[in-house]
């Protein structure tokens, strides 16, 4: 795994030892940002959530090409010292915030707390029906608005429905046995 652009380009993020994390593939994230880029323009002051961190992979891409702040939701031990020891190593600690807590729990605690964010990136482990009760609690949630995209990964063979009340999904991408949603609030 590599930071793709920015100013992190080329570094090296620490890697999973479990193989139950499972990071972005650089081609996939690759694709994705270019898409990103044409989408949202830039990431300047954007403020990222990104649920199901992982290794932090998409988050910290995104603060590596200048978004103003990261939040990294996950309940594993592991994925959340490794997105502590990637952060550390590019030094984005000071623009970024972890939560150790399941998702939904980590939402509802956030709701009271944030402004909407500009981009949210959903990439829960396969085939767990995750992905879905997290998009149907941000449909009516204060964590995202018209502005706001949603982007999920899941496994090329899972139906993801399209539609969570007006959070409806726009583009979809499928790279090998990786599919990318992408969603926004309709008004």
């Amino acid at each position: 795994m590599r930071i793709i652009s920015g100013s992190a380009r080329g570094r090296r993020l620490h890697s999973p030892k479990n193989r139950m994390i499972r990071p972005t593939a650089d081609r996939v994230k690759e694709s994705l940002f270019n898409i990103l880029v044409v989408i949202l323009g830039g990431f300047d002051r954007c403020r990222v959530l990104d649920i199901f961190a992982g290794t932090g992979n998409l988050g910290i891409e995104d603060l590596s090409r200048g978004a103003a702040q990261a939040v990294f939701i996950d309940n594993h031990k592991e994925s959340v010292t490794l997105v502590l020891k990637n952060l550390r190593l590019l030094g984005f600690e000071e623009r970024s915030r972890i939560i150790e807590k399941e998702a939904i729990p980590a939402l509802h605690f956030l709701e009271k707390r944030e402004d909407p964010f500009q981009l949210v990136f959903i990439d829960p482990p396969y085939r767990q029906g995750l992905a879905e009760k997290v998009l149907e609690f941000l449909a009516s949630s204060n964590l995202i608005d018209e502005y706001s995209l949603v982007i999920v990964e899941t496994s090329s063979n899972e139906l993801l429905p399209t539609a969570f009340d007006n959070l409806r999904e726009f583009d979809r991408r499928v790279y090998g046995d990786t599919a990318i949603a992408f969603f926004r609030r309709t008004m």
